[in-house]
């Protein structure tokens, strides 16, 4: 038979770890026979399909629908469309979710055909599994159910049109096929990779523990209102097994909350990890973006997106664990930096905080107004700015360029989906468990009762909120709390009809002279400074709107393109002409 040119890739990148891509091979200058015959070939297609899924910094309007970061967004000025969401796509290629299906299923078809030894095809399917997984988790947790397509698809003639236009699977199903596709990824996986170099691809540990994700968000208010136990049930097993799997291979949490994002290949907290480089000037640079758009940009380049609100700020529990507005928490809104969880200080750069940054280890950020007049030489808009995941030896010049890793899946996220699928089967002493191990490595103090702070005999609805209160902390500006909103349906509760703040930390100029404080600022004490001459005022950053987040945006609709596409498809219940239920 004449072997067809392989003309779904162009490019394959090879993946050998977080500093050193080998070069990239031009695929479709061979044909099948000789791709899936041949050990490196295949091993760059699979490559390819890496570098075609992994997930990257957090970015765009699902950050923004949070209280972590203002921003104007459709989905919070209640003006989404039919439209607006189009991860569904109406055509095959390279950069849609059913164009990366259709590279990866082309693999699962093509490869078994091939002469490779058994174990190594079987390694190179599972890594493809977990990858078609994530592709239809990415559509399912948008749409609900979606068509479910195993074969590559032709694409051209009437009959081959016809015979592509797939029906919506229901939920169900398709939540089915992700389990099913990622337990043959955890049965054929490594616990860890031999090879230094392979730091980066999936191991049966990392397949669990997305398995894990999943299906607590199947058991989740969204997928699940009327709270099933056998949806709690499969949740606590699949992310059992994941913690088992990661901790038989030496996964666990980083012994610093700080500093994990700064450790690369055999970093203990990293589940899946996509690797970055600092490569300039040729063709295998994969730099990230995260650091520069993120620090302020007189210490960058381009930087100060991703500033706190005032909202998150006020979230971060005190060091002895309390919230700021329970009893004893020892707040004060005056000194509101003063003896908070050690995550704050990690994640939120305040006015006179001092900030390890471009190697300087005693740098201090000022974001003050004298006369409503910022001393920045520009503005940070909420009055404050992230240094999560920021390098603090990157020296401006290189911001650029850096090539610090994104974390997609933490060992810490493992913990809190573990402790909430243990609460959802009433498993209240497990959930505990998790929740004082991280609060233990954030540095938050034990207490008497060796809780860290969190109430003793807790219910089972106060636990779920406790394990979402977590999350909230321990991920800020991960891309993670826009997901536990939707997925616990809390936007009206939390958000709706608010505003987001930023503050104001003015001078108070009577007390003391602009001149005189910034002759003296840097070596004076922040406690006195802040008592005797600043003045806070919360700032209203949402001005245009009130957030206004509708029902329906739980379940988005289907593009009207998709629809006039693919007839066989229907709209999603509570869009016009809706009548598919994302809940089956």
């Amino acid at each position: 038979m004449k072997m067809r040119p392989i003309i779904t890739i162009c490019m394959a990148a090879a993946l050998v770890g977080c500093k050193d891509i080998l070069e990239k091979t031009d695929l479709s200058a061979f044909n099948e026979e000789q791709v899936f015959n041949d050990s490196l070939l295949a091993r760059a297609y699979v490559d390819y399909i890496y570098d075609q899924n992994l997930p990257v910094w957090p970015t765009g309007d699902f950050l923004k629908c949070t209280d972590e970061i203002a921003g104007e967004t459709r989905f919070f000025e209640g003006t989404v469309q039919l439209n607006t969401v189009a991860d569904f796509g109406t055509a095959v290629n390279a950069t849609n979710n059913y164009g990366k299906i259709r590279s990866i299923n082309q693999f699962l078809l093509k490869l078994p055909e091939g002469a490779l030894s058994e174990r190594y095809k079987k390694e190179l399917l599972a890594q493809t599994t977990f990858f078609r997984a994530h592709r239809y988790y990415d559509l399912v947790r948008l749409y609900g159910g979606v068509p479910i397509v195993l074969d590559p698809l032709e694409g051209v003639g009437n009959d081959a049109k016809e015979d592509a236009a797939y029906p919506r699977s229901t939920t169900s199903e398709s939540i089915a096929q992700i389990v099913k596709d990622l337990d043959y990824s955890i049965a054929n996986l490594p616990g860890r990779w031999s090879n230094v170099n392979d730091w980066g691809r999936i191991t049966n540990g990392a397949a669990a523990a997305y398995k894990g994700r999943i299906l607590l968000n199947w058991a989740s208010p969204q997928f699940n209102p009327g709270d099933l136990t056998d949806r709690w049930q499969a949740a606590y097993d699949a992310n059992k097994q994941a913690i088992e799997l990661l901790s038989a291979n030496g996964f666990k949490l980083h012994t610093s909350f700080k500093n994990l994002w700064f450790e690369e290949a055999n970093n203990p907290e990293a589940v899946w990890v996509t690797c970055y480089n600092n490569k300039v000037g040729d063709q295998i640079s994969k730099n990230q973006g995260w650091d520069n758009s993120t620090r302020p940009s007189y210490l960058g380049t381009s930087g100060g997106s991703n500033q706190p609100t005032w909202e998150i700020t006020q979230a971060f529990p005190m060091k002895n664990g309390k919230k700021i507005s329970e009893t004893g928490s020892g707040y004060s809104e005056k000194l509101f930096y003063k003896n908070r969880d050690p995550r704050f200080n990690e994640t939120i750069a305040f006015n006179g905080a001092i900030w390890h940054i471009n190697g300087n280890t005693n740098y201090r950020l000022w974001t003050y107004l004298v006369d409503n007049k910022t001393v920045e030489p520009k503005a940070t808009t909420s009055g404050f700015y992230l240094r999560k995941a920021i390098d603090p030896n990157l020296a401006s010049g290189a911001v650029l360029n850096s090539g610090n890793d994104w974390i997609e899946l933490r060992y810490a996220e493992v913990l809190l989906n573990a402790a909430e699928a243990a609460t959802g089967i009433n498993k209240l002493d497990e959930a505990y468990q998790h929740l004082t191990a991280i609060r233990k490595r954030a540095g938050i103090e034990a207490g008497a009762d060796g809780l860290y702070g969190l109430k003793p005999a807790m219910s089972r609805a106060e636990m779920f909120e406790a394990v979402l209160f977590e999350r909230q902390i321990e991920l800020a500006f991960e891309g993670k709390r826009f997901w536990d909103l939707r997925r616990w349906k809390k936007f009206e509760t939390v958000l709706n009809g608010k505003r987001r703040n930023g503050v104001d930390v003015k001078l108070r100029t009577t007390a003391i002279s602009a001149a005189e404080f910034a002759a003296q600022r840097d070596g004076m004490n922040l406690d006195s400074a802040y008592s005797k001459y600043f003045e806070i005022a919360p700032r209203v950053l949402d001005t245009k709107y009130a957030i206004k987040w509708l029902p329906e945006y739980y379940y988005f609709a289907i593009p009207p393109a998709a629809l006039v596409n693919n007839p066989k498809l229907v709209q999603t219940n509570g869009w016009p002409s809706g009548t598919f239920d994302p809940l089956k």
